[in-house]
Order: C-alpha cells, then sequence, then structure tokens
C-alpha cells in the first residue's frame, strides 16, 4: 500500500502532472527545456522531478551539467504502467497542457543549449 500511496502523492500535483505530460512531448529534455515549456523556475522543476523520479515516473540521464529526463519505460511497480498509460489518454485538451505545448515548441526552434530566460 506504501508504493500505491507515494505514486498517488506524486501525481497529486499540477505541476508533476504537467511535467509529465510536456515529457511525453519528447524522448527527453533537459531541466531548462522543462523549465521554458512550464514557465516555472528551475528550482521549482527540479524538485518536481525529483519526487516524480522517486516514485518511478520519470529517469534522469546526466550529460556534463545538464540532466535530461524522459518518461520511465520500465516497470517500477504494478501502478507505474497503468497510470503512465492512463496519464498519456487524459488532460490533453486542457488549456494549460495546450499552452504547455506550444511554448514548449517554441524552446525547442531556440534550442541552442539551454539558457535560463523563460519564452
Amino acid at each position: 500500500m506504501r508504493e500505491l500511496v507515494k505514486v498517488l502523492k506524486a501525481l497529486s500535483d499540477e505541476v508533476r502532472l504537467r511535467i509529465l505530460k510536456i515529457l511525453q512531448e519528447r524522448d527527453e529534455l533537459c531541466v531548462c527545456e522543462i523549465t521554458q515549456a512550464l514557465g516555472i523556475s528551475q528550482t521549482r522543476a527540479s524538485r518536481n522531478l525529483t519526487i516524480l523520479k522517486d516514485a518511478g515516473f520519470v529517469t534522469g540521464r546526466r550529460d556534463g551539467p545538464r540532466i535530461y529526463y524522459s518518461i520511465n519505460t520500465t516497470k517500477i511497480n504494478e501502478y507505474h504502467p497503468g497510470l503512465t498509460k492512463l496519464l498519456s489518454k487524459w488532460l490533453n485538451e486542457e488549456d494549460v497542457v495546450q499552452k504547455d505545448r506550444k511554448r514548449l515548441q517554441r524552446a525547442m526552434k531556440v534550442r541552442s543549449g539551454c539558457r535560463s530566460a523563460r519564452i
């Protein structure tokens, strides 16, 4: 039961849901791309990515000073695969998710490396 509570707590925050939705748009994103897409600070993004990683929803890979995150496709627990699949179908028409997608598209067009300015 502890594992289910941990997973549900990870999904109980709007920013974490938005991060998961934006990660479903690309194979992997660095923290600065996530912050640009969501219009949030790097600290807030990193804190929420850590919670999602601990719950098994995302994985991170370090490349020099940057960490790239992606949706975890490995089965971590019995709840993870089903919830990830459902989440891919949920919230797609929400205004905030659509705005995040548009900001991500703009961020990817100017992707010449990470930058601290938000779009």
